[in-house]
């Protein structure tokens, strides 16, 4: 079963390397069917290659950190 803290475990791990880049990462919500909702903010809001940094950046090392995790979307708020 996914939980919100292992989540935000998972994501701490990964800001170091958006906020060197002005970046960083929020988390919005999460199924238990394994779809987690993020908010990507600062520069990686705007950046054209968020999308890559979404899928083989944050997606793919939550997805090794929680096996139970499906996808990562991001969201505009």
């Amino acid at each position: 079963m996914l939980s919100e803290s292992e989540i935000l475990k998972s994501l701490k791990n990964i800001r170091p390397f958006l906020q060197a880049d002005d970046g960083d990462v929020e988390l919005v919500r999460f199924s238990e069917d394994g779809i987690v909702e993020v908010k990507l903010t600062g520069a990686c809001k705007e950046c054209p290659l968020s999308i890559m940094t979404l899928r083989a950046g944050i997606e793919r090392a939550l997805m090794n950190d929680i096996p139970e995790i499906k996808r990562i979307e991001a969201v505009t708020e």
